[in-house]
């Protein structure tokens, strides 16, 4: 039984003469593999896998062009099993029914594994991953999966539990120029024929844009070799300039509904948290270029202003708002600066985060104790049976005393004393922290005289 591709109609003779380079130049042994060797270095626990024909199931996760689908091929070729691969964008329980059916004859009659090779399987439903439980677990396939999304968010976890998750890495630069030197000298799948050759810095110009992708180094240097391998033999070269006119300009590596999204979000806010005005600017500038939201922006900068800053800065909150009411006035693209000008503000802000740890608190606090009972002194009492009853007996006041503060308890009985909010040191919160010192001290001293 050859290994199947379900959506595959030709050959893969066929598919080479017509194929992009990255298509034609995937390698298919181990040994000609480049990159990734955490996972296929010699001794790896992948590598002696293969060489055993012990495969187990896993799932492949890295960013596109990481040779996900590659491995997966050179699995193929060089286990004993029957390979099967379809796309998760293109099947569903039918198919996969109708692959797990095919399994269990070949095993019966062969007594033959089964890998099952599913790409982009983070786009398969929760019905859609049960499916593969029962079968995984007994051992009737082989499940490879592949995906350029955290698993933890988009797999169930019944399968996660049954699979591995191979992490691959975007390729090295040195990963890329060997990979890109390879194509343009073979000449029977690569570039070989027309004898091409690349200036250095050419080669280290699409290595550079290409964001440690593969697929899209190659798809590169297919490009700026079609500017140039139509030429005379003597000018057939690949130089930097010629390499830029053939790829114009580098599109921003963005997925909105994808990992970088949070990942790009996580540093900026993390740049702001470090007090960095020039990164916070660097990757608000790589978000508003890729086409982010930027009201999206600007809620989490709102939320930062709270978390991160507080009271330390009062007035972040107020500037963040106000950069919100700004942009929605003026909009793109001039709104942008009004953004950057906030999130600078934000970056270089003195930083407190006991507003967030005391509301924290709070809220652990609250599902600890439950639902007190709000002191008798401290309640409203509109009507005479509430007065009757006490409420508001004794309550004093506070704009009646010196200051405008007065000691007196206004937790439950049974919190009394207890400290939520810690003011730092920085920035305006120096001046909270003094006068609440301040209070806290009268209220000792006027306890310890109530109690002489």
């Amino acid at each position: 039984m050859k290994n199947l591709d379900l959506f595959s109609q030709r050959t893969p003779d066929d598919a080479l003469d017509t194929a992009p380079l990255a298509e034609r130049m995937r390698p298919l042994a181990l040994a000609d593999y480049i990159g990734q060797p955490h996972l296929v270095g010699e001794g790896t626990l992948l590598r002696r896998s293969i060489a055993e024909d012990k495969l187990f199931s896993m799932i492949f996760w890295g960013p596109p062009g990481s040779g996900k689908t590659t491995l997966a091929r050179i699995l193929a070729n060089e286990t004993k099993a029957c390979f099967i691969s379809f796309s998760a964008v293109l099947s569903g329980v039918r198919e996969i029914r109708q692959v797990i059916d095919d399994a269990r004859d070949l095993w019966e009659a062969k007594k033959r594994k089964t890998i099952l090779f599913v790409d982009e399987i983070h786009r398969f439903n929760k019905a859609q991953q049960d499916a593969f439980l029962p079968h995984v677990e007994s051992g009737l396939i082989t499940l490879i999966g592949a995906t350029t999304e955290n698993p933890s968010f988009e797999v169930i976890a019944p399968l996660l539990s049954r699979t591995r998750v191979m992490l691959l890495k975007q390729f090295t630069e040195e990963d890329l120029m060997a990979i890109l030197k390879r194509a343009l000298s073979d000449p029977q799948r690569g570039l070989g024929e027309f004898a091409i050759q690349i200036d250095d810095e050419a080669l280290q110009f699409i290595v550079g844009i290409s964001d440690g992708d593969a697929r899209t180094a190659l798809n590169n240097l297919e490009a700026a070799a079609s500017m140039v391998q139509s030429l005379p033999g003597e000018e057939r070269t690949i130089t930097a300039k010629s390499a830029e006119e053939a790829l114009l300009k580098k599109a921003l590596l963005y997925d909105k509904d994808g990992e970088e999204h949070y990942n790009l979000i996580s540093a900026f806010h993390k740049s702001m948290r470090g007090s960095d005005p020039d990164a916070t600017l660097y990757w608000l500038g790589r978000m508003l270029a890729a086409g982010e939201d930027p009201l999206y922006i600007l809620r989490r900068m709102v939320r930062f202003a709270s978390e991160d800053i507080g009271n330390a800065d009062p007035h972040a909150l107020v500037l963040t708002m106000a950069a919100q009411q700004a942009f929605h006035f003026i909009g793109l693209p001039e709104g942008e600066l009004a953004i950057a000008q906030a999130a600078v503000y934000l970056a270089v802000a003195p930083k407190s985060n006991s507003l967030y740890t005391g509301y924290g608190q709070t809220r652990d606090l609250i599902n600890k104790t439950g639902y007190l009972p709000v002191p008798l002194h401290i309640r409203n009492a509109p009507t005479k049976l509430m007065k009757d009853l006490a409420y508001g007996k004794d309550y004093k006041y506070a704009h009646d005393y010196s200051d405008a503060y007065v000691p007196q308890e206004y937790f439950p009985d049974k919190l009394q004393g207890k400290v939520l909010y810690s003011p730092t040191e920085a920035g305006y919160e120096k001046i909270i922290k003094e006068r609440i010192a301040e209070w806290r001290r009268r209220k000792t001293e006027a306890k310890k005289g109530s109690e002489e």
